[in-house]
């Protein structure tokens, strides 16, 4: 037996209590910088992201009948969705969509449970999804340039050589926890970078602390929830702008659950099942939609950590919900989130918006996708320049089917229709072979 098995702690263990409170911090180091990062560039408070990843991960443990340990954060894949959402309805018609994602969650989600799993991946293969996630992040390239180098709230463009300077700094940062720190935190180079950043961005006269100062400890529910504030708004095109990124959400989530599974040992596709890890995504985002944050998806971060610690305890990640949940509410954290700058923000977000679009082509990598194949290429092509260069279809005078929406429904027609479907799944099929071995110790 390997060492670290002798540290492991099961699925249905409850750690000492002193060291639940560490495992637990651990888990919201892990998943804050990344989970504020969203609300902050769509204008969302960043409390209420906070509170409904702790909400939306309680209940994804309910439903998944706490057998599945993954805490679930702020989605990156809706940024831009949700940009387009809001300048079209505003707060409450973003929210409106990010409701109707929950509920195609949902809907896949039974279907998965009546035909088992593999259709999903017949009409979701590495040659559709892969791009589709590089579209992600390179839509989004202007916007994390945007707040890196020029003067926040002004409108037109003024170049800051501070602003930018900071940017870099950060960046700099950013890149050196990521390549250098090791083990738990390695696992956090998105908030050292942040800390890092707002030190340099304080010494370079960029902050304005007196937001802190003035905030009060305890913000009272009415405060930190505005859906009181916010009036639904259903209209068919925030359905096109953010239904269509469930589909490559589906596919990110799929292959998150095939990593926790062989990280933890147990097949958790076929235990408790992929509809019910599914749906609990899909309830947690509509849990977000009401109390007005950003969609909710299962956080590679905490994989991480769940990975090097050998802690698979689902009241471990319970535990980070709550403080998550109590941090929400405190309103000096509030406060002191709020100021910020944007060029802190936008010096992580060169980093990472381009981590997430190398990460579509590691997809099509690890899948052994030949991108040589006409018909591949073809796919891939079609995707990146409908995605990235902003081409829409114009249905009627208010709906719109754009961007990531339009790049995702071309390539999954084009998969359908193009002869010689099968280059297109790769030499490693995401799901044929899928085997992870049962710890019976969890």
């Amino acid at each position: 037996m390997k060492t670290t098995e002798l540290n492991e702690v099961g699925i249905r263990e409850v750690p000492r209590f002193d060291k639940w409170l560490m495992l637990s911090l651990q888990h919201v180091f892990a998943m804050f910088g990344a989970t504020i990062l969203v609300p902050f560039l769509v204008d969302l408070s960043p409390s209420v992201a906070l509170l409904s990843s702790g909400l939306g991960t309680l209940a994804y443990l309910i439903i998944t009948k706490g057998q599945i340990p993954a805490y679930l954060g702020s989605s990156f894949a809706f940024i831009a969705p949700i940009i387009a959402a809001m300048s079209l309805e505003g707060p409450g018609g973003a929210m409106v969509g990010s409701f109707l994602t929950g509920l195609v969650y949902g809907i896949v989600a039974l279907t998965i449970k009546k035909s088992g799993v593999k259709w999903i991946m017949k009409i979701l293969p590495p040659i559709v999804v892969g791009p589709v996630i590089m579209v992600i992040g390179l839509a989004l390239a202007g916007t994390a340039i945007d707040m890196a180098m020029y003067v926040p709230g002004m409108e037109e463009k003024i170049y800051s050589s501070t602003h930018f300077t900071v940017a870099l700094i950060t960046l700099a940062l950013t890149i050196i926890a990521s390549m250098y720190f090791k083990g738990l935190f390695g696992l956090v180079p998105i908030l050292f970078g942040i800390v890092g950043g707002y030190t340099v961005a304080y010494l370079f006269g960029l902050i304005d602390l007196t937001p802190i100062r003035e905030a009060g400890w305890i913000v009272s529910p009415d405060v930190i929830i505005p859906f009181v504030s916010y009036t639904p708004t259903f209209s068919w095109a925030i359905a096109f702008i953010m239904v269509p990124i469930a589909v490559v959400t589906l596919a990110e989530h799929i292959g998150q659950q095939m990593v926790l599974s062989k990280v933890v040992g147990t097949n958790f596709i076929e235990k408790p099942g992929l509809h019910r890890s599914i749906l609990g995504d899909g309830v947690a985002t509509m849990i977000a939609s009401f109390v007005g944050g950003p969609p909710n998806t299962t956080y590679g971060e905490n994989i991480g950590v769940i990975a090097i610690t050998r802690v698979f305890s689902v009241f471990v990640i319970a535990g980070a919900a709550v403080l998550a949940i109590s941090f929400s509410f405190i309103g000096k954290i509030s406060a002191l989130i709020s100021t910020i700058p944007t060029a802190v923000m936008g010096g992580v977000s060169i980093l990472l918006f381009g981590i997430i679009a190398s990460s579509g082509l590691r997809m099509l990598i690890d899948n052994g996708v030949n991108i040589g194949e006409k018909r591949n290429l073809i796919i891939s092509s079609v995707i990146l320049v409908i995605g990235i260069g902003g081409a829409f279809i114009q249905v009627s005078d208010s709906v719109q089917i754009a961007g990531m929406g339009l790049a995702t429904l071309v390539g999954i027609f084009l998969h359908l229709i193009l002869p010689n479907k099968g280059v297109s799944y790769g030499t490693k099929p995401m799901f044929d072979d899928f085997e992870a071995p049962v710890n019976k110790a969890s």
